[in-house]
């Protein structure tokens, strides 16, 4: 019984891991573009680009130039000063001196019934100039000078209400930031591919573009203000479908984050962010839980059956189970190098095989904290 068992559950794993690294995952992999280059004959649309940060005062001296070197005709800047107590306040009145098209609005307080950054958000769209919004996070900076036309595009000319980008981390060294690479594609792969297959449910809010008039329309964040964090994937799981929201795949569109230095700032922000997953529909909650549960059966089957038929020295038993454990540890390999190519224009160090089994714990261990965690905070 429990060697069936153990074929049962390493069967089951091997099928499931094949559909999503080949049909799901691969869809992501081995995207190539179908979309046209655009007409420039017709006016650009103005572009409000929101920043929300609290206390970002180093972060956002290096991020404002970078905006204000962007490749496009018609936009705008807007910092959301969040109850800093840093020199952000200074920084901003000698940056509106120096760049015509930067705004700021300060925040002194939050109301005791929402969460900051939603808040912060919100009254940054609500005096928001343009009606299309391009979000990104203060510790962030655009890869390219194409990016505002490039992530806005689906949202300017296709008619599309939501532009779903991708923003990765610096690369450097240590295992921290290899984990980091690692865990940031294969969300990536998640979201992007679920949305190539026009079943989008999540979105990054370091890049991510939508209308300011939908969003106002259905008060994005009713029944979400309580919830820290969410102020991206919730918004986008409760509202983004296969037709109005674009997935925005190319190098030039993305944008590059500061990674965290330690396990622990690391293990703060990935608790805040896993526990948003707990408020996503059921139907997006099986997409993770799926890949994730077959995860861990591939791993456990396969380590049961080569400790049973190793200690029972059937050699062509056990090098037929290594041999398909080998195989998709190449397919996986392949489908994670290939996607971070597509996504962001090279693959970073990130050790696949050693961090798809730390994923093991990662997920079912974290995951469980971070969904029954009550002391969630932005910042």
């Amino acid at each position: 019984m429990g060697l069936f068992l153990l074929w049962f559950f390493f069967g089951i794993g091997v099928i499931i891991q094949g559909v999503y690294l080949l049909m799901i995952f691969g869809r992501t992999a081995w995207f190539k573009s179908t979309s046209k280059s655009s007409s420039n004959q017709q006016p650009e649309e103005g572009v409000t680009v929101l920043v929300a940060a609290h206390n970002e005062f180093q972060n956002l001296k290096t991020l404002i130039p970078k905006l204000f070197e962007q490749d496009y005709p018609k936009f705008d800047v807007m910092i959301v000063n969040d109850r800093s107590t840093d020199r952000t306040k200074r920084l901003l009145e000698e940056m509106m001196a120096k760049y015509p098209k930067l705004r700021s609005v300060t925040i002194k307080y939050t109301p005791n019934h929402v969460t900051s950054k939603k808040f912060a958000l919100t009254l940054g769209i609500k005096v928001a100039k343009n009606d299309v919004i391009l979000l990104t996070d203060a510790d962030c900076v655009p890869n390219s000078d194409q990016w505002i036309r490039k992530m806005t595009a689906p949202v300017r000319q296709e008619g599309k209400t939501f532009a779903i980008g991708y923003s990765g981390y610096q690369e450097k060294s240590g295992q921290l930031n290899r984990w980091i690479q690692f865990e940031t594609i294969l969300t990536a792969l998640f979201y992007l591919s679920f949305g190539l297959w026009k079943a989008p449910f999540m979105g990054i809010g370091r890049n991510l573009c939508y209308r300011k008039s939908f969003f106002m329309e259905v008060k994005a964040f009713k029944g979400l203000w309580h919830l820290e964090g969410g102020d991206d994937d919730l918004f986008v799981n409760n509202y983004a479908t296969g037709k109005n929201a674009a997935i925005v795949i190319d190098p030039a569109a993305t944008t590059v984050s500061v990674p965290k230095e330690t396990w622990k700032e690391y293990l703060v922000q990935k608790k805040r962010h896993l526990h948003a997953g707990k408020y996503y529909r059921g139907e997006d909650k099986r997409k993770i839980g799926i890949f994730s549960m077959s995860h861990a059966l591939f791993w456990v089957g396969g380590f049961g059956l080569l400790i049973y038929f190793g200690i029972g020295m059937q050699w062509e038993h056990f090098s037929a189970v290594l041999g398909i454990i080998l195989l998709r540890s190449v397919l996986m390999m392949s489908v994670f190098n290939s996607a971070a190519k597509t996504i962001q224009g090279k693959a970073p160090k990130m050790n696949p095989i050693l961090n798809d089994l730390f994923y093991l714990g990662y997920f079912w261990v974290l995951g469980s904290v971070s969904y029954q965690a009550k002391d969630i905070q932005w910042k």
